[in-house]
């Protein structure tokens, strides 16, 4: 279960940090981000088999495998903002955590741009 070993990995985590801020405080921000990146890594692992099973179908789509193509950019690209606003907000930094919330909502909006054109297009061609 890889629940289990993400759970395990952020109690012990949160246990060291508990520890260690009481006789260095400035040590803290390492143990998260060691834990951080362990998770990502075993997250990655699930992630690449779901990337490679939406490839696959959009493959065997006929039409324009484009849009899928940047729909599955901008949830990686949400999921990556997501996990830098947390690391941000666990050492403390708020305000720069807001910044890349924002950067990657404007990313995000920008990527959009054609998905949103060929949505318009089309209801155009539909009413009269």
């Amino acid at each position: 279960m890889g629940i289990v070993k993400i759970i395990g990995i952020a109690f012990c985590a949160v246990t060291i940090i508990i520890i260690i801020k009481q006789y260095k405080p400035e040590f803290a921000i390492y143990i998260s981000l060691i834990a951080s990146i362990l998770i990502l890594f075993l997250v990655l692992d699930k992630l690449s088999g779901i990337v490679g099973l939406i490839t696959s179908l959009s493959n065997k789509i006929s039409g324009n495998g484009e849009f899928l193509k940047i729909l599955i950019k901008i949830t990686g690209i949400a999921f990556l903002t997501e996990f830098a606003v947390s690391i941000c907000k666990d050492a403390g930094e708020n305000a720069i955590g807001t910044k890349v919330d924002v950067g990657g909502k404007v990313i995000i909006a920008y990527m959009s741009i054609p998905i949103i054109g060929s949505m318009l297009e089309t209801i155009l061609q539909i009413l009269p």
